[in-house]
């Protein structure tokens, strides 16, 4: 099988971001961006999806961390797209449901070339520690963008601002998981009746 690797930087005058991406991998993190409740969500998608994924981001966070969420999910997306090439062999849909406690999230994914955000999740409060839970949405805006995925994420129920915020990223680990397994059914087939994604 070939590696499924990518490598991606991308610098900007608000960020300077480098991605390094395993999808076959045993869930190996390693963060560095100034924004530490985002990396604590990024181990869950790291160690939930079985993916190794290093993030170095040095970014405008003086005026705040709108351009590193956002520029991290970008970046994100543009390695998922180079790691998974032409798309032959995936399985291509992926879903999860986590809890934690009171919190239960629904996470529904389709590699389709095509990007689409939906996202119902109801925060109680703005803030997560110095976290501003509006940049989640602009996270996964980032990501679906540049994927070129349709992501569907749904919180069910959960009051803890916390909770709600890691049953979502779990979930949507789990179901990148899932979608980004080679199924041994469909070997050298695009996952299309159209013929490409």
């Amino acid at each position: 099988m070939t590696p499924r690797t990518a490598q991606v930087e991308r610098n900007t005058l608000e960020t300077q971001i480098r991605c390094t991406l395993n999808l076959d991998g045993m869930g190996k993190a390693n963060f560095v961006t100034g924004v530490p409740f985002l990396g604590h969500m990024l181990d869950q998608v790291a160690r939930h999806g079985l993916i190794d994924l290093d993030i170095h981001c040095v970014g405008d966070l003086a005026i705040d961390a709108h351009h590193t969420v956002e520029d991290i999910g970008i970046t994100l997306g543009q390695a998922f797209s180079q790691a998974l090439g032409d798309k032959k062999g995936l399985t291509r849909y992926g879903h999860s449901y986590v809890p934690l406690d009171e919190a239960l999230s629904r996470v529904v994914i389709d590699f389709s070339g095509r990007p689409g955000l939906y996202m119902e999740v109801d925060f109680h409060r703005a803030m997560i520690g110095s976290f501003d839970t509006d940049l989640f949405y602009e996270f996964f805006q980032g990501f679906v963008n540049h994927a070129g995925v349709s992501l569907h994420i749904d919180n069910l129920k959960g009051r803890n601002a916390h909770h709600i915020a890691e049953t979502v990223f779990k979930a949507f680990g789990r179901a990148v998981r899932m979608a980004i397994t080679a199924d041994s059914r469909m070997t050298g087939i695009m996952p299309s009746t159209k013929g490409s994604l």
